[in-house]
């Protein structure tokens, strides 16, 4: 009789220690969500003031100030909204944006050597890589919460708790795997 209670208190000592575990994973990543927000408000924030120290030196390029400006106002309302596809929809548009933007520093020496173009560059790349490692984190806790109430014993103890599975990060190309296209393995070619 003593060892059945002693199992009991252990088993439900490891039930207990696994639903902390999926607690805590499930806190860390709304947190990460919100880091992507953070990332993407700051961007939102930094960049336009960036932005406009620049202009002087490009007047000749209008185009990309209103594409970075639809941006960050496409970021704000995913910020306002916290709705995966919209956070994706703007980071897109500052990708492209980015993208117009390195073409136009590229094709233009003058504008290149300027200090104040080359910290735009700098914060635009900085904020890139710390969006990109925010959303890794968020994948990456996602995976793990995902496997541990898949895998044995989380398969039986989580679907008895009430836990599910979580989407992570949602993209226009969310599904068991990524494929390339052959279109998309050729290198751009820039015509300007």
């Amino acid at each position: 009789m003593i060892y059945i209670f002693f199992i009991v208190i252990i088993l439900a000592l490891l039930v207990l220690s696994f639903y902390n575990k999926l607690k805590r994973l499930q806190v860390q990543i709304g947190a990460s969500v919100q880091e992507i927000g953070n990332q993407l408000k700051r961007q939102a924030n930094l960049i336009p003031n960036l932005v406009d120290s620049v202009k002087g030196y490009m007047k000749h390029e209008k185009g990309i100030f209103e594409d970075l400006t639809n941006a960050r106002k496409s970021i704000d309302e995913a910020i306002v909204s916290q709705d995966n596809k919209k956070i994706d929809k703007a980071q897109e548009l500052i990708n492209k944006s980015i993208s117009s933007l390195k073409v136009i520093m590229e094709s233009n020496p003058e504008i290149q050597t300027s200090g104040l173009v080359n910290n735009l560059m700098d914060e635009l790349r900085d904020t890139a890589d710390k969006l990109m490692y925010a959303r890794r984190t968020l994948i990456d806790l996602s995976a793990d919460y995902n496997s541990a109430i898949i895998t044995i014993p989380g398969v039986w103890i989580a679907s008895a708790l009430g836990f599910k599975t979580e989407k992570g990060l949602e993209t226009p190309n969310s599904s068991e795997q990524i494929k390339v296209t052959d279109e998309e393995m050729k290198t751009p070619k820039v015509n300007l």
